[in-house]
């Protein structure tokens, strides 16, 4: 079964439908399936629903689909850095499931893993628990979450062999892992691909299982969301 495609558009062939959802991998802009999300925005495909622990930024990743308003829910934790995202949803335009960063992440590692509840201290007598099954244990009090499982996952990768997996470098392997999990299909792009045989067996972060189709990325940019700087020394 040959897994690479030629490109984006081919990668997501048959695969996108309105009302669907997608998780979408990285954390900030580091080991964003930036390119995967641009063929989603050509496809036209709306009323999405996407899981990404932040919404990218104006005009980069997630922030290209919200800008043409194919988005109309957000499961996230952090999503302070996009202007659109704010305006769209305090307009009441865009819907919002917050979740506790590490609460999302349990979240999608539980759907992974076929676990379609859990319980957390993280969130228990606030808004985050309103409407939630609470039970105590050992003295302590817990909200009920739910794993949460996707139609499609987008990944971002380092370096992949022709059977589909993956290792990621560095803060990519922020919910790209999980998320290869957490999905019916799993689409990846990656930087380098090696032949099979090429990846010690012990270095592999997702089996390629997991991995349905993947395109190799001809030029990649390295985005950086704050630049911090200080004055040279004299």
């Amino acid at each position: 079964m040959n897994k690479i495609f030629p490109d984006a558009k081919a990668a997501l062939a048959g695969l996108l439908r309105d009302n669907m959802t997608i998780m979408s991998g990285g954390f900030g802009l580091c080991g964003i399936p930036e390119v995967l999300i641009g063929a989603i925005k050509e496809s036209g495909v709306k009323g999405l629903t996407v899981i990404s622990n932040n919404a990218g930024v104006d005009d980069i990743s997630l922030g290209i689909l919200l800008a043409t308003r194919q988005i109309k829910k957000m499961i996230s934790s952090y999503v302070g850095e996009n202007a659109t995202f704010a305006k769209q949803y305090l307009a009441g335009e865009l819907e919002i499931e917050f979740n506790p960063q590490g609460t999302l992440a349990e979240r999608i590692r539980a759907g992974g893993a076929g676990i379609p509840a859990f319980f957390t201290a993280t969130g228990y007598g606030t808004q985050v628990a309103e409407g939630k099954e609470t039970r105590e244990f050992n003295g302590r009090h817990y909200v009920m979450e739910t794993g949460l499982f996707a139609d499609l996952a987008l990944v971002h990768a380092h370096t992949a062999d022709p059977e589909g997996n993956l290792v990621y470098r560095m803060t990519a392997r922020n919910f790209n892992p999980m998320m290869a999990t957490a999905a019916k299909v799993t689409v990846a792009e990656v930087e380098n691909i090696v032949p099979q045989g090429a990846l010690d067996p012990d270095h592999i972060h997702t089996p390629g299982i997991y991995v349905k189709r993947m395109i190799k990325l001809d030029n990649v940019v390295k985005r950086i969301e704050q630049r911090t700087t200080r004055k040279r020394a004299s």
